[in-house]
């Protein structure tokens, strides 16, 4: 059986002088702050609902008593130090929670961001595509129906006055536009003078309608009309390669008039064009119609380089809105005071036609309408895009007239004819540079490297991150080294 008395300590009745004697004073002296003392009979059975400690007496209890507070501390408060440790986990799960909520919904946002950025790009991308294609299939249908109308109707100037006149449709269609999209419409006439100060802050003028538009008439129609005679003695694909040298004589004549910046790379392309020039003059031997043809091909793309140049002397940059105005400007020019050209040319039986029921008016409608539709293109498209845009779906018009040449007209190109093909489209292409092309370059490898290097940072932190976190999991902490 066991004695217990809370606060009241009793020493063991043991026979005076043994050594359990000593031992029981011993350690009732060493134990005299405690406040109660457990005793049990060797063999006895100590109770279960005491809290104390159980100890039998033995020598080892000595070696024991350095241990004893520490032990009855935990024993006495277990239920303070797991209420601690669970308010620590409470709120460590708490934080842990809320930065997996924030980061969660961050992470939706930045998917949803990216989800529209790269909608957006897809849509622009598919629009870009949309301008190229329709510049290039519009000019390559051009080119083929005027080949065409050719086998049934050989009267060019004809086919060019009549083309030309369609450009009076050029500003309705703009002002149609205008009623459709605008949220402050005007009236026609308000949006004319609007327009018309393209001309000078006086507007368009009978002096500025007869000085600035007759050259520009009369050029824009020469082009026109050499281009057709170019087709009449070459194919669409050799045409259409050598047109695409305006960007050359556009560059040289800017550098000669208007003094623009020098720049290697597009003497280089000038060079390039003026050798796919020669070459194909020399495909058939520099005689026959293959020159005469060349001829009047690179007179067509003087004269349109001229025609850009005047334009940006005395006219300068201009809005779609202006350039609809001016186009149409044009057109009712060619219909007042070149009429008279068709007309003459039909008397003295330079360009017949008898009787008026042989004109192919279908053909000839299908070519100014595909004309007007790629002026209007190469107008909107500036406006809503970006030049070189329009000046890529130009030059995209070579392969597919080629295309066109091979699968229907069953053409065979010679090694020296598709060698200065390729060299012309490759000097336009080198005129699509811009000014500050060396400078764009130099700035895009730097831009490259520093992101190669920033990313190379990032897996650095990320796997000492990483590596921090297994030692945390392992129990061990890692500091690196500095």
């Amino acid at each position: 059986s066991c004695i217990w008395k809370p606060g009241h300590e009793q020493k063991p009745r043991v026979p005076p002088g043994t050594f359990q004697t000593k031992l029981m004073q011993n350690s009732f002296f060493s134990g005299a702050s405690r406040s109660s003392v457990i005793q049990c009979k060797p063999g006895g059975n100590c109770p279960s609902r005491h809290r104390g400690m159980t100890r039998q007496l033995s020598p080892l209890s000595v070696a024991e008593d350095s241990a004893a507070p520490i032990l009855e501390l935990q024993n006495r408060s277990p239920s303070g130090i797991c209420r601690h440790s669970r308010v620590e986990r409470q709120s460590r799960s708490g934080e842990e929670g809320t930065q997996t909520h924030t980061e969660s919904s961050s992470q939706e946002a930045e998917g949803q961001t990216r989800c529209q950025s790269c909608t957006s790009t897809f849509l622009k991308l598919i629009w870009r595509f949309l301008i190229i294609l329709s510049v290039s299939s519009s000019w390559v249908g051009t080119t083929q129906f005027v080949k065409i109308t050719f086998e049934t109707f050989d009267c060019p100037f004809f086919m060019t006055w009549f083309s030309t006149n369609w450009n009076i449709m050029i500003f309705p269609i703009y002002y149609s536009g205008h009623l459709a999209t605008a949220q402050e419409k005007q009236s026609p006439i308000k949006k004319f003078r609007e327009c018309s100060r393209i001309f000078g802050e006086d507007g368009l003028t009978l002096k500025l309608f007869l000085k600035r538009t007759a050259p520009f008439s009369i050029l824009w129609t020469l082009t026109n009309y050499l281009y057709l005679l170019a087709l009449k003695k070459l194919t669409a694909t050799d045409v259409s390669a050598l047109f695409c040298c305006n960007k050359a004589f556009v560059f040289l004549l800017s550098w000669i008039v208007l003094k623009d910046r020098f720049m290697g790379a597009r003497i280089v392309a000038a060079i390039m064009a003026i050798t796919g020039i020669v070459m194909m003059a020399y495909a058939d031997g520099f005689q026959g119609d293959s020159i005469i043809g060349v001829a009047y091909a690179v007179g067509s793309a003087s004269t349109s380089a001229l025609y850009k140049v005047l334009f940006k002397m005395f006219l300068g940059s201009a809005n779609f809105g202006e350039a609809a105005h001016f186009v149409s400007t044009l057109g009712f020019f060619n219909f007042i005071f070149i009429s008279i050209t068709p007309i003459i040319l039909y008397f003295t039986k330079v360009e017949y036609w008898y009787p008026f029921s042989a004109v192919p008016w279908g053909y000839l409608c299908g070519v100014a309408g595909l004309w007007l539709a790629f002026n209007i293109l190469v107008n909107v498209g500036v406006v809503l895009t970006y030049p070189i845009l329009i000046s890529i779906g130009t030059v995209l018009s070579v392969p597919g007239n080629a295309a066109v040449d091979l699968l229907k007209h069953k053409m065979i190109f010679s090694v020296v004819r598709l060698g200065a093909t390729i060299i012309i489209c490759m000097g336009f292409l080198l005129m699509l540079l811009p000014e500050e092309w060396d400078e764009i370059t130099l700035r895009f490898i730097n831009s490259l490297k520093e992101k190669k290097s920033e990313d190379h940072s990032e897996d650095i932190t990320e796997s000492s991150v990483h590596t921090r976190s297994r030692s945390r999991a392992n129990g061990t902490v890692s500091i690196p080294l500095a």
